[in-house]
């Protein structure tokens, strides 16, 4: 039985045998893209390894869904102290052969790769462990036991019932690749996450290793690159206050020297260079790719890449168009357009302009027992999708010309007039309105029943 591939023996036929992570790691490699060399640890290893030690039983008993998530601390805690067992004496040999042709004590990164992660339809990113710059074969036999345990945190299992996944059908695979040395590093998408535009590619980058961008510890300079020709289309540095560096065995953050704190992490051709990368990425899985990379010597890795698996929409561009269509009223953004600062949807700027209109009718009726607003004298009409007052030229006038007459009706006292017409008329009737609404099984209504009560 084979325990363990070389990157480039594997791909992404193999993810049953070398997981998510690891078969898009063999991938690539063969793809031709710079990938740090390493190797997989099969799921067979996993599988021998609790067959040898009879943990199968244990494990799905302990990892059988909860009603109550909280209870998936425990059987986490009672499951990882499973994995404490050496591996047997002819993996070891084998691990110790495969860590020996990367180089002498040469630091590794060991990650989880489990069956059921970076797929397509469920990004299981984060729920196992990794551990970073591993020395030595008993710290990598350790890590290696450690992300076997991992399978089985709290959140991984929580995770996996939320998604339906069977805890018997779920194995681990472990990736172990040489580490980069880091002068910066940080992720990529190959689609705009904002918008999801896909001619957009968007860097975070950092000084040091990716744990902190990853992590979202350290702010992180934002680059937006246009995708087919490479053009940067924004480039915002941030303060980034710490980094991650290597520290003995495993990793620490420090802060970032004075100096480097605001200056960029990636010129512009840099960042075209890495888009381009992405792109080849994309362009091999046939899909938008969230990646892990990393810069040292002025060279860049790929440390690893999985499907976007929560992508919006396609934004159409903002309108531009300020175009109003009657140049000669009076267009403002007052009065109840200030509760309104965002660009109104089509369906509600469609019913809001005639209610406005009717609402005002309605009120200068009441007060001044004539009708001073015409039908065209008043609206609420869109322009480029934000809201506005729209007044005619003639309206105003004859508005303006009644307004001393509304002065003194509003002024001139009575139940129906100011405070007194709020407390004992439009409060009550409101409320009344509301209770009504909330009474009604709005499923079991029709639209038009729906529409009118809207207006």
């Amino acid at each position: 039985m084979i325990f363990i591939e070389p990157f480039d023996e594997i791909g992404r036929d193999h993810i049953d045998q070398a997981g998510g992570k690891g078969a898009n790691l063999g991938e690539l490699m063969r793809a031709g893209l710079p990938v740090p060399p390493g190797f997989v640890l099969l799921t067979d290893a996993y599988r021998a390894h609790v067959a040898e030690h009879q943990l199968d039983e244990k494990i799905i008993a302990l990892a059988a869904p909860k009603e109550d998530p909280a209870g998936y601390d425990d059987a986490s805690t009672q499951i990882r102290a499973l994995f404490a067992e050496d591996v047997s004496d002819t993996l070891r040999a084998e691990i110790e052969k495969a860590y020996a042709a990367l180089g002498e004590n040469l630091p590794v990164a060991v990650r989880s790769s489990a069956t059921a992660e970076d797929l397509p339809e469920a990004s299981f990113a984060g729920q196992q462990d990794t551990y970073l710059n591993v020395r030595g074969l008993e710290d990598l036999l350790t890590a290696v036991r450690d992300c076997w345990a991992s399978l089985w945190t709290a959140r991984a299992m929580a995770y996996r019932a939320r998604q339906g996944i069977d805890p018997a059908t779920v194995s681990l695979a472990v990736v172990v690749q040489q580490m980069v040395d880091a002068e910066a590093a940080g992720v990529m998408f190959t689609a705009n996450p904002s918008n999801g535009r896909r001619d957009e590619t968007l860097i975070s980058a950092a000084w040091g290793l990716g744990e902190s961008v990853v992590s979202g510890s350290v702010n992180t300079d934002n680059i937006l690159v246009r995708t087919p020709d490479g053009a940067v289309l924004s480039n915002e540095p941030a303060d980034k206050a710490v980094m991650t560096i290597y520290a003995g065995q495993r990793t620490q953050e420090v802060p970032v020297p004075a100096d480097q704190r605001l200056r960029p992490v990636l010129s512009e051709a840099e960042a075209a260079e890495l888009a381009a990368y992405g792109t080849r990425i994309e362009n091999h899985f046939g899909a938008p790719q969230d990646i892990e990379w990393a810069r040292a010597d002025g060279r860049f890795w790929i440390l690893q890449a999985r499907p976007i698996t929560a992508l919006p929409e396609v934004e159409a561009p903002a309108p531009t168009d300020w175009t109003v269509a009657e140049p000669t009223a009076m267009y403002v953004r007052a009065s109840i357009v200030e509760q309104l600062p965002d660009p109104l949807s089509p369906l509600f700027a469609d019913m809001i302009d005639g209610a406005v209109t009717r609402s005002l009718q309605s009120l200068f009726r009441e007060f001044l027992q004539e009708d001073v607003i015409r039908e065209r004298d008043v609206g609420l009409p869109t322009v480029n999708g934000y809201a506005y007052y729209r007044y005619s030229l003639s309206g105003m006038g004859r508005l303006t010309w009644k307004l001393p007459k509304a002065f003194r009706a509003l002024l001139g006292g009575g139940t129906l007039v100011g405070q007194g017409r709020w407390r004992n008329y439009s409060h009550p009737r409101y409320r009344r309105i509301v209770s009504d609404w909330t009474a009604r099984n709005l499923t079991e209504m029709t639209t038009e029943q729906l529409l009118a009560g809207v207006q």
